[in-house]
């Protein structure tokens, strides 16, 4: 068992070692246009993870994650460089505003909550993979209760039965359960054929009645609410109801109820408190609004430094306590991001600032970048667009120089109005497509054309009129 355990443990390291920063880069090319520096930034940081993993274990608790500022407008690739990172590293991944922390006492939320929450999803990660592996064996335990309703078991008879109803009515009973037996497997070969998907059975279901319980309370306890729901279940034990439901949905619903009994929850919380610990990310956006832009006084900025003295302990690395237990943030890794237009990054604590090592800046996009925007991710705007209307049975075509001139306009926009990044293409190509998309039910079967004169035709008024663009826009 050891020697399985070791193995295990072998190919997940050299699954890992495969992922080398250019390969991570290179994954992340797929989905993000340009960003070079910042891809380079958490490429390195998550191989760093893999790193400390093999240093001895006395030095490895002393290497702190290398934490990350992103510097860069919105809509320039912050959130989904950090979401697709946590992705390719199979890592439970959380995005929070800073905003919405305030300092303790204040209205708002702990700044606990969110190691929580980061605890929460790798629960549900893990009890997923999980109930995967007994996934098969839940089925066939599914299938043998849903047989068991349309076909009732008989009751063996005692032995004193048996002597009482003589050696005839013995052979006769062995001959029905025989029969039993071979209508049994009858069934089972309709019920995997899918000829009883029609019929309803009748299925005993759990039926919660908790009492709704909603505390008003200050940060900090945030949980309370959880803990009292969680008593009155206990005090209230679950009661079972009788659905009438199809075939096939009792046995999902069966199925659902038997993976739930096969996974040992203990488990589960041990392998998932211990993948937040050491695989967790949270990416903290908007910290730029909690630096303080001016030295002492009272009022806002007061607030703003009070939340990053809280912050301040769970990125350093303390214990949270959770509904699943104890939970360490020494080596969470953390990616801040800001616009930092009015404050600057040394606006922020000292304290702060010294565990964010590594402060990358990221471009603002220009006409070129969306053209690659448009076209070249795996799940690029253009591809999605054209994968809506064929359910319709419309086929776009996307010229060139339409590309471009889509490309063109939303820059042109951002530069007008305001810069929101990649996001202006959602918003141009919206209301480009605005006629076809209402129509396409009606004009199934057809190819369209997308060329430069139609989208200038579409955007015109919008691009002539500023005002029009700054409402449309």
């Amino acid at each position: 068992m050891s020697k399985k355990n070791n193995k295990q443990k072998e190919m997940q390291i050299k699954s890992e070692e495969m992922l080398t920063p250019r390969q991570i880069v290179a994954e992340l090319d797929k989905y993000i246009v340009g960003q070079d520096q910042a891809k380079r930034s958490v490429a390195i940081a998550l191989r760093n993870r893999w790193r400390r993993q093999q240093v001895p274990p006395e030095l490895r608790d002393e290497i702190a994650p290398k934490n990350i500022i992103m510097i860069g407008p919105t809509g320039v690739g912050k959130t989904e460089i950090a979401r697709r990172l946590a992705k390719l590293a199979n890592s439970p991944f959380l995005k929070v505003e800073a905003t919405k922390f305030t300092e303790v006492g204040y209205v708002g939320r702990d700044v606990e909550s969110m190691i929580r929450d980061l605890t929460e999803l790798a629960v549900n990660m893990v009890k997923r993979e999980e109930q995967k592996k007994v996934e098969a064996k839940a089925k066939e335990l599914a299938e043998e209760k849903v047989l068991d309703i349309l076909l009732p078991k008989r009751r063996r008879r005692t032995r004193k039965e048996e002597e009482y109803y003589g050696a005839l009515e013995v052979v006769r009973h062995d001959d029905q359960e025989k029969s039993y037996a071979s209508t049994r497997e009858k069934l089972r070969r309709m019920l995997r054929e899918g000829k009883l998907d029609d019929r309803y059975v009748e299925l005993e279901v759990k039926e919660t009645n908790v009492p709704m319980i909603e505390i008003f309370s200050a940060a900090g306890l945030d949980e309370m609410e959880f803990n009292i729901r969680e008593v009155f279940g206990n005090i209230f034990p679950p009661k079972k109801k009788k659905r009438r439901v199809k075939v096939p949905e009792a046995l999902e619903i069966l199925t659902q109820e038997e993976s739930q009994k096969l996974v040992d929850m203990d488990k589960v919380i041990e392998n998932a408190i211990k993948i937040t610990e050491q695989k967790g990310i949270i990416f903290l956006d908007e910290i730029d609004k909690i630096a303080s832009t001016s030295s002492g006084g009272s009022g806002p900025d007061v607030s703003r430094e009070g939340v990053q003295r809280d912050l301040l302990p769970i990125v350093e690395g303390s214990t949270v306590i959770t509904k699943y237990g104890m939970v360490r943030t020494d080596h969470i890794l953390f990616i801040a991001a800001g616009a930092f237009n009015v404050s600057k990054p040394s606006d922020l604590l000292p304290e702060l600032q010294g565990r964010f090592p590594i402060r990358v800046e990221l471009k603002s996009l220009t006409t070129e970048d969306f053209v690659k925007i448009l076209t070249q991710p795996k799940n690029a705007l253009i591809i999605q667009y054209k994968a809506l209307l064929k359910t319709e049975g419309v086929e776009l075509d996307f010229d060139e120089d339409a590309i471009y001139e889509i490309a063109r306009i939303a820059s042109l926009v951002n530069e007008r109005t305001e810069d929101i990044g990649a996001r202006r293409l959602h918003t141009v190509m919206e209301k480009l497509l605005d006629d076809i998309s209402f129509e396409a039910p009606e004009i199934k079967g057809q190819k369209i054309k997308i060329t430069k004169e139609y989208v200038r035709e579409k955007l015109s008024d919008i691009l002539e009129d500023e005002n029009l663009s700054r409402y449309i826009l």
